[in-house]
């Protein structure tokens, strides 16, 4: 009996991989970039399924090209980059790896929060410059940390696995500003749930965790920094579009806010002319949120799960659209 066809977009840890490889005819790309849509696009119109990543776009026009697609198992919580609508009413599963990222984000977050408040990427390129002479007493102030006012947008798990973080070990006061109440956060941590404009005006450090909606895209822009404090740190490990980055850097060029820290760019990467780049306050990192050994290979043993169990017509270990079930397409 032959085995379903698959391709797989990258390269991802053997934890996961290697079952594909087994239960599937698997076409795996080993590019150091992603396959472009047209390679994307020939290689998935014979599959039954798709292992993608956030830098793949599965749209419509690609679902039309690929009769027999029946599974998208995407290596990523986010699935901005699948049009799950035009998925659900084709009979195709999407699946995703929620759970897993959590406190390696929170401690990405946290990383670059501190960073960025302590100056710590300044002063080391300080010292590789050879401009360290001696001890500075007026040199490389940054901010403090201990009982600071820390601002959540979007408390859901990672926001509040970073505040857990701030109140255990620094007394941090926490405010946060979502749709929906998190109990946990207002009991174990003694958070306050407040509008926007509150939370940026008292906030010394303004964490962001929000979704990326059309509600959301560039909800943090010049008028939105112009209400923070001149001291105050913003960290966005959640999606770049939900930046303005012109404004992001003009507020740090004018000193509106103290300092940045980002995991995400828009695009990414940031190109070479983008303006954050040549600021001295503000530290990018290559989207490294999930980088550790463990969370990188739970997040492939899921992916393979989807992969495989939607291949297999069972449900999906973490099903994006649990709805299609009942017309799911068949192989």
């Amino acid at each position: 009996m032959s085995k379903p066809r698959v391709f797989v977009t990258r390269v991802i840890p053997s934890a996961g991989l290697d079952r594909v490889l087994h239960a599937c005819e698997a076409d795996v790309w080993h590019g150091h970039l992603p396959p472009s849509h047209e390679i994307l696009l020939e290689k998935a119109s014979r599959c039954e399924g798709v292992l993608s990543l956030l830098t793949d776009k599965i749209d419509a026009a690609l679902m039309d090209a690929c009769p027999r697609l029946r599974v998208v198992s995407n290596y990523a919580v986010g699935f901005n980059n699948i049009d799950v609508d035009a998925a659900t009413a084709r009979g195709i599963c999407v699946g995703n790896t929620p759970g897993v990222l959590t406190d390696a984000t929170a401690d990405i977050a946290f990383a670059l929060l501190i960073a960025a408040a302590r100056r710590v990427v300044e002063g080391h390129a300080y010292t590789l410059s050879g401009k360290w002479k001696t001890w500075e007493p007026m040199g490389h102030i940054g901010q403090d940390l201990q009982g600071k006012t820390l601002g959540i947008v979007g408390m859901g798990r990672i926001g509040y696995a970073l505040a857990k973080r701030c109140v255990g070990g620094w007394g941090m006061k926490v405010l946060y500003n979502d749709l929906h109440r998190n109990d946990a956060a207002e009991d174990d941590l003694g958070a306050e749930r407040v509008d926007l404009n509150r939370l940026l005006a008292e906030s010394d450090f303004v964490s962001l965790h929000a979704n990326l909606t059309d509600g959301t895209r560039g909800m943090f822009n010049a008028e939105t920094f112009r209400k923070m404090k001149r001291t105050a740190v913003f960290v966005n490990t959640a999606r770049g579009p939900l930046v303005d980055e012109t404004a992001l850097a003009e507020a740090l060029h004018d000193g509106v806010i103290f300092a940045a820290g980002v995991d995400v760019t828009d695009p990414e990467p940031p190109h070479a002319d983008n303006p954050l780049l040549k600021l001295h306050n503000c530290i990018i990192a290559p989207h490294i949120a999930s980088a550790t050994v463990h969370t990188r290979t739970a997040m492939s043993d899921i992916a393979a799960d989807n992969l495989i169990l939607g291949i297999e017509g069972k449900p999906l270990r973490h099903w994006v659209n649990p709805d299609v079930a009942a017309h799911r397409r068949k192989a």
